[in-house]
């Protein structure tokens, strides 16, 4: 059984309470003690609000009688009541230092819950200064008192919080809480609360303000089931979600996954084990390119309570679920987690780790060696002695989401958003946003996208366009160079390249690919195809594309084509010529070597002499600096 739940039990049941009555009272007046009998019977009949008015008589008959304001501040401590039950605990201390040494320990409770860290602190300090105390206690003391020590110097040195309510578009007077947006910010997708049934809404944003919140879907949400605690793609295509005792689930609570149609969702999916089990999964929240899924267990093999696991997708489906270790999971509860679009910054809730009471708001960052780093509090009042959790973030970072019930809004949990504190943010991340086209007709094209780190060769996102509107989006990290390459049977594929190195901006990449058709005499540019200046020696970084132009070849058996190199108009034009040649030839020469048939190559140098763009700006002249092939016979 968890440590949490064992004090909680030892320290409330009213059997235990009644264990405390020693054979001789510290008071002897009469009435007190006749009061004081009546409160225990009030107790046996599990009467608190009456236990509670006798024990007030019969203090009120001798303020100094220890055991009723003991019980006094047990039976107020049941009910969540914590100002008066450290006044009672605090009397009992004052009238009688060594009474009751599990006074101290539950008066720092009461007053950590309190947000008063400094008395806490010193009731804490002293109860461990007892003997034979138990592992379970002197554990859950400990715990107690980092949270104090933190409390105190957190309040002390507050991190910039101005939440905003996002508006009576989607806020009312009901419950809406758990907001995830797509990476672009043009949809927010929301939990509703009504009449104690759960459904998804979402809210589409139109020149910069969001629009009145609408019914997500009758294929997901439904009138019988909750459904809640969601994660969404990037792209905004893909659900997951939390269902609970659905008939076609494996335990309480399953994940569920759901995929846009058009404007419509389909079926949701149950994700089957290894993710989900007889026990209880939940709080999914999908990485950027949709093959790390983060969810929380109270399944066995964790650290206690409820824990953080992760599970990657594969050639075979969801692999065996991970725990994330003991940097994030603690014996005591991790929950609500949201993996930021950078694959390296994770922000989740737990009272395990030091904070302000309850459950707390955290972060964590991936650390070279792979492994998640200690979490960081997120500080006050960010973090409160109350529960927080449910924190989503922007693709940007800059501004995060969460949802609270005490901050004057509409009625209910509202959704708020606020910048976050510089040193809180993730790496910086933009997206690309495309759209797929048939060149000739502008008609949308369901195509394969492919995005890829150059410098390590690995995929990072593996899509197909909406076969209704053509459109794709992927989150992009800065620090790195990326392939795009875009393709579809009957097409050219479409190349395209993203610097991140040293970039500041933020501002997205938006690009219309029109896919020619495989034709003689029609182009692709390779524009992730490397050389050194004037060099010709292939860069590592050309092997990706060089990878897709080999496929597109195997596939398409008949056609021979013409690798051509480009310069710019800098040089004198026989070394631009020589430069321009070699670098062809270097591409035809790595292409013979993984199989393809020399004779359905040829090479071709054209120096300066074919520009795409004027040679009068840096930007230009890299555009002319290029290697192209063609189509020159099918």
């Amino acid at each position: 059984m968890r440590i949490a739940i064992l004090l909680v039990l030892a320290l409330c049941l009213p059997a235990l309470l009644r264990a405390q009555q020693p054979a001789r009272y510290s008071s002897s007046n009469k009435e007190a003690i006749k009061y004081f009998a009546l409160a225990y019977q009030n107790l046996d009949q599990h009467l608190y609000d009456e236990a509670i008015q006798n024990s007030l008589k019969a203090v009120g008959e001798d303020p100094r009688f220890i055991e009723a304001h003991l019980l006094l501040g047990d039976l107020y401590r049941m009910k969540r009541l914590y100002k008066p039950a450290v006044e009672h605990y605090a009397k009992v201390i004052s009238l009688s230092p060594e009474f009751n040494r599990g006074a101290y320990l539950k008066a720092a409770e009461m007053e950590i819950h309190d947000a008063n860290y400094a008395p806490a602190q010193q009731h804490l300090e002293k109860y461990l200064t007892y003997p034979d105390l138990s592992p379970e206690n002197i554990t859950y003391a400990k715990k107690m008192l980092a949270d104090a020590k933190f409390g105190i110097v957190a309040m002390a040195h507050p991190v910039p919080f101005k939440p905003i309510n996002i508006g009576a578009e989607i806020n009312t007077a009901n419950d809406e809480y758990l907001p995830v947006a797509t990476a672009d910010e043009s949809t927010l997708i929301f939990t509703r609360k009504i009449n104690n049934n759960e459904d998804f809404y979402k809210s589409e944003k139109v020149n910069g303000q969001w629009g009145t919140a609408t019914y997500l879907s009758n294929q997901i949400n439904t009138e019988k089931y909750n459904e809640g605690a969601q994660s969404i793609s990037q792209d905004g295509k893909y659900l997951f979600f939390t269902g609970c005792n659905r008939p076609d689930g494996l335990g309480r609570c399953d994940i569920y996954i759901a995929q846009k149609k058009g404007n419509d969702w389909g079926k949701p999916i149950d994700l089957n084990p290894p993710v989900n089990t007889a026990g209880w999964e939940s709080q999914p929240s999908i990485n950027a390119d949709g093959r790390t899924l983060y969810f929380v267990s109270n399944r066995k093999g964790g650290y206690g309570g409820y824990d953080i696991w992760k599970s990657t997708l594969g050639e075979k489906g969801w692999g065996e679920p991970e725990n994330l270790g003991p940097n994030i999971n603690t014996p005591y509860n991790e929950q609500s987690p949201f993996i930021h679009p950078d694959d390296s910054t994770l922000y989740f809730s737990s009272d395990g780790w030091p904070g302000l009471g309850a459950k707390d708001l955290f972060v964590s960052r991936l650390g070279k060696d792979g492994k998640w780093q200690k979490p960081e509090n997120l500080g006050y009042p960010i973090n409160t002695n109350g529960d927080e959790g449910g924190l989503s973030l922007t693709a940007n970072g800059d501004y995060a989401f969460f949802s609270s019930n005490n901050l004057n809004g509409y009625g209910g949990y509202d959704i708020y958003k606020f910048e976050l504190p510089v040193n809180l943010r993730p790496r910086m991340v933009t997206y690309v946003k495309g759209f797929v086209k048939d060149i000739k007709t502008k008609q949308p094209l369901e195509a394969a996208i492919e995005i890829i780190d150059l410098e390590s060769n690995q995929v990072v996102y593996q899509d197909y366009s909406d076969e209704e509107k053509g459109d794709f989006l992927a989150t992009l990290t800065s620090g790195k160079n990326y392939g795009l390459n875009i393709s579809k049977g009957g097409y050219l594929f479409y190349s395209e390249n993203f610097s991140l190195k040293n970039y500041k901006t933020k501002n997205p990449f938006n690009i219309v690919a029109l896919l020619s058709p495989i034709e003689i005499g029609n182009k692709v540019i390779l524009k992730n195809i490397f050389f050194d200046t004037n060099k010709y020696d292939l860069e590592k970084e050309s092997k990706a594309e060089l990878a897709k132009l080999i496929e597109f070849l195997g596939v398409n058996q008949a056609i021979r084509i013409e690798i051509s190199g480009h310069t710019d108009n800098v040089g004198n034009h026989q070394s631009n010529q020589a430069l321009s040649e070699n670098r062809a030839k270097s591409v035809y020469q790595y292409l013979v070597s993984k199989g393809i048939a020399p004779g359905r190559l040829v090479y071709k140098g054209y120096a300066e002499t074919q520009p795409i763009a004027p040679n009068t700006t840096d930007e230009d002249r890299a555009k002319n600096r290029r290697t192209e092939f063609m189509i020159i016979a099918k």
